[in-house]
Parts: structure tokens; C-alpha cells; sequence
């Protein structure tokens, strides 16, 4: 390679190479370089240039006259000024002296006075990660896709639990906030699916689950924090407020579980699921995905890890509520109906972070959906199965009654109503209502009574409730066809072994 001259980058090419054990003609022939320029390399013939690094500056100094007198004192006040905080200060104190084209010079001094002189910085201290020690919870919000269920937006986070060692990772779709209910939830949920317990469990400080709350509040879910911990013998650790590093083995991963998530949907072609369950599962089979590539390492902490309970424990809060006379109760400044006859009693009310589970004593009486309201205003779940019978009864209580629009179930029998009220007579309009409400409640033909309705209103025809009750709530009564048979006495004769020693003849 006679008259080319050898630039440093060859001859670490070279020297990286042969201290690889490459052969000296291998090494030279990778590095552009002839065999005997490698040998003169190696004697030391040939070496690295060793430039002097300048230590002048080329150009003067736009800050040079103020820096001492205005900017120093500036930093060495309040070191957490900002360069642009600075630099706009500066435009103020000499108006036209500095354009905009020297704030990334002016930047660049501030970062280094700030080297030389600012005060230490927070280290961060890389961790070893031990098998079976450390599992972490975070919840967690897509804010780049919008999820819907049968095209209604779903308000909702999740979840997040991992193993800091394997990897191993479970989310949950969460229909509150951070609470108690959602967290003991999830980590149960992920427990349970991992089939062993690690001997650490890390959290921020989960601020909205204690938010706002009063003092004998907040000591109560602290005390369920500690009994759900104790019952999976987990020490419970959290990481300093607003140092989000400290958890960070699950603060980064956030954003490969919903990198993945987005990438699902786009592949998927669409957002919308038609219930939470079906949307549960989509985000169960992404984590699934997620094990099966680290399943070396997750098989290495399985054996590390501490044994289930026999049983899971508590995954509510609890409260009592009173049944009113409107067959209503408050639960979390929302308002859901309840069945009538429970009318006067008090509930137990195991509150979750999707459902309310109802008890009478120890007695499972009731379930529904967890509501929320939104920008504070209160929630209801409202549904007419639970007073229809009364309101049969007197049907005139719906037109002023504060739950009517809440009273008829879709957007179908709103419609409707509105279609009834005015073509008829206000009496005859609530009573045809009431009267079709009770129908799809006996029939359970709420979607096809719906449909058939609309079809009504499209005619202009106004529907008679005798006609309706006769298309939809006749039961027919299926009679089996039974054929009967003539018996010969000759049949009879098979008996007769049961009453002598004798063999029957078949």
C-alpha cells in the first residue's frame, strides 16, 4: 500500500485483531494495510499520532466582559438557574447586544462553569438483581391509543407487575384509579398466574390511592397494605417520592409493555373490543409473549421463589350501605338501584375496583358494576329490572321521576319514549312504556322488542300493548311426542324367570 498514508483508525483495527489472535496477514488485509506496514506496527516503527487536544479558542468571547460580574453571581445564588433563564435576563439587562444566535455558545459555558463549579449531582447506583428477590407494581396509562368497548371510550390504566430478575411480567385493566383494591387485585392476579411469591415488593408511593383521604382513612388502607403483604410473607419496600429511578426495573419496562400494546393494535387493525374481558385477554396474551421470550431466565427464578397460600386473601375495601325506599344505595359518590326486596336492610358492600359485590349477613345477594363519575360529578347505574314490578303498579311515577332517562336501558328506548310522549296522551304514554319495560323484563326480549319498535315508529304506527305481549311473550310449551304401543300378554312371560330358577328365553 506504497504512498497511502496510515491513519490511526488502521492501526487500532490492526492491533484489535492480532490481540484477537488474528493471523498478521488476516489482521493487516482487514485494516487496509499491507503485511509489512503490520509488522513495522508491531515493532513500534509505526504508532498512533497523539494529536494535543487545542486549548485556545478561535474566536473571542461574547460573554467575557459580563460573565464575572453578572452571570456568576447569578449561578452561584441559584445553581438551578436555567441557561435560557440566564441568557433572557441578559437580553433584558443589554437590550440589542445579544441576538438569539448566541444563546447555544452562552448554553455551552453554563454547562461547563456548571461542571467545574455547580453542586454534586445524584449517582445512580447500578443493582445486581438476584433471582426470587425483587417482584415490582406501578400502574400505568396508554395515552396513545384509545380503547373503546362496542365503540363507548374506556376510562381505564393498568396495571403493571415484573420481576426485576426475569422479567417476567402480568397487567391488569384497572376501571378506578391507584387503590387498594386495584393494587391488591393485580399483584393477587399475578401471583397466582407466576405460581411462586419473591421475597421483596417494591411500589412508588401510590399517591392516588391516598390522596385526599382522612387520617383514620389512610391508616386503614395501610393496615390492609400490611395484612395483604404479611399473607404472602412479602416485604413491602417503596422507593423515595419522585425519585422514579428507584423503580426503575418496571418505570422503563412501561414503555416496552405499551410500545408493544400500540404495535398489537395497529396489527390488529382496531381498538375496540366488545367487552373488558375480551380486551383483558388481548392484553393477557401480549404479556404471555413477553414470558416466553425471557422463559430461560424466568425457569432460573421459579425455583428461587416462595410458595403460594393456600388461599388468596382480601382484594376490596367494605362498606355498609342502607337500602332507601327508592331501592337505592351510595357506594363512592355514585348511586346504583338495587332489587326491591331488599328495600330497608343494610348491605356489606365488597367494593372492587370493576364490581360491587352485595351480602346480606354472610349472604351473596347481589352484583353490578362499578361506576365512576367524571370532573366530579356523581355516577349511576341504574337498572329497571330492580323496580319494575313496582312500577307497573303505578306506571305515572316515571314521567317526573329523577332516574327515568336512567330507567330505560338504551339509547333504542330513549328514542322511543320520546317517539310515545309525543304521539300520545301523557297517561297512555307512560303507561305504554312502563307496560313495554315489564315486557322485556318477563320475555328477556329487550334488543329484538327494541328493533321491532323502531320499526313501529318508522310506519308511524302506534304500538298497543296486547299486540306486543302477544308477539313476544308468548311461551310456547314443547309437547314430547310419546309413542304408545299395544302389549301382548305373550310380553309378559319375560317375568316369569324373576319368580322360578328358570333362564329367561330371549
Amino acid at each position: 500500500m506504497s504512498g497511502k498514508t496510515i491513519n490511526n483508525n488502521q492501526i487500532r483495527i490492526y492491533m484489535s485483531l492480532r490481540t484477537e489472535g488474528k493471523e498478521q496477514i488476516t489482521a493487516a488485509a482487514k485494516a487496509g494495510i499491507s503485511e509489512s506496514t503490520g509488522r513495522r506496527i508491531e515493532t513500534g516503527e509505526i504508532s498512533a499520532s497523539q494529536k494535543p487536544s487545542r486549548d485556545w479558542r478561535t474566536r473571542k468571547d461574547p460573554f467575557e466582559e459580563i460573565w464575572e460580574s453578572d452571570v456568576v453571581p447569578l449561578l452561584t445564588a441559584s445553581p438551578e438557574l436555567q441557561p435560557r433563564t440566564l441568557f433572557e435576563e441578559l437580553q433584558k439587562r443589554y437590550p440589542g447586544k445579544y441576538s438569539n444566535s448566541k444563546e447555544r455558545t452562552f448554553q455551552r459555558r453554563v454547562k461547563r462553569w456548571k461542571s467545574q463549579y455547580g453542586k454534586a449531582k445524584d449517582v445512580i447506583f447500578l443493582q445486581h438483581q438476584i433471582a426470587g428477590r425483587m417482584g415490582l407494581s406501578d400502574f400505568t396509562k396508554l395515552k396513545k391509543v384509545s380503547v373503546t368497548i362496542s365503540g363507548e371510550q374506556l376510562s381505564h390504566i393498568l396495571y403493571h407487575f415484573r420481576l426485576a430478575y426475569s422479567g417476567w411480567c402480568h397487567a391488569k385493566v384497572i376501571l378506578s384509579g391507584e387503590s387498594f383494591a386495584a393494587l391488591s387485585e393485580g399483584l393477587q392476579d399475578a401471583l397466582w398466574r407466576l405460581g411462586g411469591v419473591p421475597l421483596e415488593h417494591r411500589t412508588d408511593n401510590l399517591a392516588a390511592g391516598f390522596k385526599n383521604m382522612k387520617k383514620d382513612a389512610e391508616e386503614d388502607v395501610t393496615c390492609r397494605n400490611e395484612e395483604l403483604f404479611s399473607h404472602y410473607k412479602l416485604k413491602a419496600t417503596r422507593n423515595n417520592k419522585g425519585v422514579s429511578h428507584e423503580n426503575g426495573a418496571i418505570e422503563s419496562p412501561h414503555g416496552h409493555l405499551k410500545n408493544r400494546i400500540e404495535q398489537a393494535f395497529l396489527l390488529r387493525g382496531s381498538s375496540d373490543f366488545e367487552s373488558v374481558r375480551e380486551y383483558q385477554h388481548f392484553i393477557d396474551e401480549i404479556a404471555k409473549r413477553i414470558n416466553r421470550n425471557n422463559r430461560d431466565k424466568v425457569r432460573e427464578e421459579f425455583v428461587h421463589l416462595q410458595s403460594l397460600p393456600l388461599h388468596k386473601t382480601v382484594d376490596y375495601t367494605e362498606e355498609v350501605a342502607d337500602v332507601s325506599t327508592s331501592s337505592t344505595i351510595r357506594v363512592k359518590r355514585a348511586l346504583y338501584t338495587v332489587p326491591s326486596r331488599l328495600i330497608g336492610e343494610n348491605l356489606r358492600v365488597h367494593i372492587h375496583h370493576d364490581r360491587l359485590e352485595c351480602y346480606l349477613g354472610m349472604t351473596h345477594v347481589f352484583s353490578t358494576a362499578r361506576v365512576y363519575g367524571h370532573n366530579n360529578s356523581r355516577a349511576r347505574n341504574v337498572d329497571y329490572r330492580h323496580v319494575i314490578e313496582s312500577l307497573e303498579r303505578k306506571p305515572q311515577a316515571f314521567r317526573y321521576s329523577k332516574l327515568r332517562d336512567e330507567l330505560l336501558p338504551t339509547d333504542t328506548y330513549r328514542t322511543i319514549w320520546r317517539w310515545l310522549d309525543d304521539m300520545m296522551e301523557p297517561r297512555a304514554a307512560c303507561k305504554t312504556i312502563v307496560g313495554i319495560l315489564g315486557l322485556t323484563n318477563r320475555a328477556d326480549c329487550e334488543e329484538s322488542l327494541g328493533n321491532y319498535l323502531l320499526k313501529l315508529k318508522e310506519q308511524n304506527r302506534i304500538p298497543l300493548l296486547h299486540e306486543l305481549k302477544q308477539k313476544f311473550d308468548f311461551k310456547k310449551i314443547e309437547i314430547p311426542d310419546v309413542q304408545v304401543g299395544v302389549v301382548s300378554g305373550k310380553d309378559y312371560n319375560i317375568l316369569i324367570p324373576m319368580f322360578s330358577n328358570k333362564e329367561p328365553k330371549l
